[in-house]
């Protein structure tokens, strides 16, 4: 049986993320929501028509199981639904057994959660690569290495959250990593980098310098030093060297966030640093103030600070025109050896033209 994972009803509320990719292709923890649900089906955790969350009626006798595509799932959580017992109830909203995204801030709020819960998944019952007799390590029972994974020379402090090394990633020498951490397949740890948990650094991202709490999608740069917390980058961007973000305001008081669903600034704790927009890049030594908010195809320069809300598609204090758009993200991909193809060009013109 399919699994139809709606997202309709969500989006809005998860801009920028959601502007560029269904709700499901958000990364949290190791894996997307996608992702994740793929983990699942390999525990044979199929669900049964009868716990659909909507009339399956219109889809004929061979019904898709229906979930909300900001529903982050967890094994326990699905075999809670399909097995229930007298606490059933209790099992389904039990709050360390699966998450609700609605909003962009959420994915670093539930990445420590999300890495643990991923990690337990990807692992059980495997073994991993060796790590190197160069690295300092504690907690070494809760470090993953994948086949082809290079670590030396490093510090690895797996005792407060578990560490995971991607196939083929890299952390270079003089790294020191405090769990919870993953870094995805193929993407790169720069010499001297100092990572706190909960840090994601996504599939051939290049990552340097001080990275705390932070989500880096895929594809993305952050290569040099500077700060980078609380904060969540997507895909194709660019953190020009000495870039860095304010997580936590001067008065400590509570942060705002722009919200497109709610057409206002949402207080959303103490600490939240920058969510950026796919195709997004920032120029060298550019500070973000606490709670930014960059829209997709930014192209972020200048004297002072950003506004704490730059709108899709804005160049420096203006507009980009489309073709430049198409030429300079086509330039980044040739980078890292692919295209922009033509759905993500359509993906791109459609939000131009609404925007």
């Amino acid at each position: 049986m399919n699994i139809f994972l709606e997202d309709t009803h969500v989006r809005l509320g998860l801009y920028p993320f959601t502007a560029t990719r269904h709700t499901a292709d958000i990364r949290i923890g190791i894996l997307t929501i996608r992702e994740k649900w793929g983990f699942l089906s390999r525990f044979n955790l199929v669900p049964d028509p009868d716990l659909l969350f909507k009339d399956a009626g219109e889809y004929g006798s061979i019904a898709p199981a229906i979930f909300d595509a900001n529903i982050i799932p967890t094994k326990n959580w699905l075999d809670g639904l399909l097995h229930p017992t007298g606490n059933s109830d209790d099992e389904k909203n039990d709050p360390d057994k699966f998450k609700v995204l609605n909003y962009p801030w959420q994915i670093f709020q539930y990445n420590d959660w999300a890495i643990r819960k991923d990690f337990e998944m990807i692992t059980a019952g495997r073994q991993s690569k060796q790590i190197s007799s160069t690295n300092q390590i504690i907690g070494g029972e809760n470090i993953f290495l994948e086949e082809g994974a290079i670590v030396e020379y490093s510090i690895i402090n797996a005792s407060t959250g578990p560490v995971y090394i991607g196939k083929n990633a890299q952390v270079m020498e003089g790294c020191m990593i405090r769990g919870a951490f993953a870094l995805c397949e193929g993407a790169v740890l720069k010499m001297g980098s100092k990572i706190y948990g909960a840090t994601t650094i996504g599939p051939y991202c290049n990552a340097a310098g001080e990275i705390k709490n932070a989500v880096i999608f895929g594809f993305s740069n952050k290569a040099h030093d500077g700060y980078l917390g609380d904060s969540v980058i997507g895909e194709w961007c660019n953190l020009g060297a000495g870039t860095t973000n304010s997580n936590l305001k001067n008065t400590a008081g509570e942060v705002k966030v722009w919200s497109n669903q709610d057409n206002d600034y949402l207080p959303v704790g103490l600490k939240c640093g920058l969510l950026m927009g796919d195709y997004s890049r920032a120029a060298i030594n550019t500070s973000f103030n606490t709670g930014t908010v960059v829209g997709v195809c930014c192209n972020i320069f200048g004297a002072n600070f950003p506004p704490k809300f730059v709108s899709d598609f804005t160049w420096g204090q203006e507009r980009y025109t489309f073709a430049k758009i198409l030429q300079d993200v086509e330039n980044w991909k040739v980078l890292k050896g692919m295209t922009l193809s033509d759905q993500e060009k359509e993906i791109l013109e459609n939000l131009y033209k609404q925007s």
